[in-house]
């Protein structure tokens, strides 16, 4: 790597601590060099809070300096006012001599714009740094912005001979409970770590009413995702968890209730059309920009059918079923394998 790349790549992960608090908003880290020495650093946060050029600012005691230095920012700096004034403004105001920068703001209101007129104001701006971590770290907001709807990603554990859970048709609800569980404490860890990560989760009827599942975050500290309901009928008992009221929770259902109480948003759609681009559709409406799904392999088929899924993670357990509920088939780019306590990890992506 060379001295730009080396800077940037410290944005990147400066942005990452910030995942899980940050959306709708991207992630974004800044430094401050003078001299070929970080003198400032900063990350934005949390949404609705201070961007990470001016924490990286605030961060220089000297504000004289500013004047003789390079800001390094892994996405374009903001030039629109929203819950935070223009990031471009302030850079101005200190009179930087240049701006490095990993990569274009995709939202509309910046959109190269941001570049323009730090430009226009007399400073050098390189662009393009690592360009490709830059995405990847927000892939997230890309796909909002660009596909105006949310990141899905898709998610399930399957036995070593290709079942996603027992059938509780075939037995006592004490020996589908014994059952269900096919990885352990680790890669649960791991999973609540990632739902800590993401906007919302989904899952369907049959998967709400049989595992129970809260759907929050118990194994790891962050933020609970918004829940989603596939009920079509609305016959989920209210003393399930996911009625609990803890966490904003979505129903979607077929033309039966269109209401708001509490925590808990009933959604009506017409289930004799795609579900999925309607869910989706009303999804990126209230500015929900990442989804995980970790529901039953109808609910997972129904995404991969319409090819409506970014990203999937399949955990493969040693354990043997020998019967029960059939897992869905995946084809895509392999990104990422790795065994986790015994369980192999294997990521694909819906994209060349």
């Amino acid at each position: 790597m060379n001295k730009d790349e080396l800077f940037i790549q410290r944005c990147i992960e400066l942005a990452l601590n910030g995942a899980g608090y940050v959306s709708p908003n991207p992630l974004v880290g800044a430094i401050i060099v003078h001299n070929e020495k970080i003198i400032g650093e900063g990350w934005h946060k949390k949404f609705g809070e201070s961007h990470a050029e001016v924490n990286a600012i605030n961060s220089v005691e000297d504000k004289n300096i500013l004047s003789a230095s390079t800001l390094y920012v892994n996405l374009e700096p903001c030039c629109h006012q929203g819950k935070t004034p223009a990031c471009c403004d302030l850079i101005i105001k200190n009179r930087f001599q240049k701006v490095v920068v990993g990569m274009t703001d995709p939202f509309e209101k910046v959109l190269g714009e941001g570049v323009k007129k730090l430009r226009a104001a007399g400073i050098e701006v390189v662009e393009n740094i690592l360009q490709k971590k830059c995405e990847e770290l927000n892939k997230r907001f890309i796909t909002f912005h660009a596909k105006k709807r949310p990141y899905i990603i898709l998610k399930w554990t399957q036995t070593l001979d290709g079942f996603i859970a027992p059938d509780i048709s075939k037995m006592s609800a004490e020996e589908f409970e014994n059952k269900r569980h096919i990885t352990g404490f680790v890669v649960q860890k791991l999973v609540h770590k990632w739902r800590s990560e993401e906007d919302a989760i989904l899952v369907g009827t049959n998967t709400a009413m049989h595992d129970n599942p809260a759907l929050n975050v118990r194994s790891w500290n962050g933020k609970n995702p918004a829940r989603i309901i596939i009920d079509r009928n609305l016959r989920l008992p209210r003393s399930l968890k996911i009625f609990d009221q803890t966490q904003p929770t979505i129903i979607f259902n077929y033309r039966k209730k269109d209401s708001t109480q509490s925590n808990l948003n009933f959604i009506s759609i017409d289930f004799t059309k795609d579900i999925s681009s309607q869910i989706i559709e009303k999804l990126f409406s209230l500015n929900i920009q990442s989804l995980i799904i970790e529901g039953g392999t109808k609910t997972l088929e129904t995404f991969i059918n319409s090819g409506l899924w970014d990203e999937a993670q399949l955990f493969i357990s040693p354990k043997i079923l020998c019967d029960g509920i059939k897992a869905p088939t995946i084809s895509g780019k392999i990104i990422h394998q790795n065994k986790i306590d015994g369980v192999r990890l294997t990521i694909y992506s819906n994209h060349n």
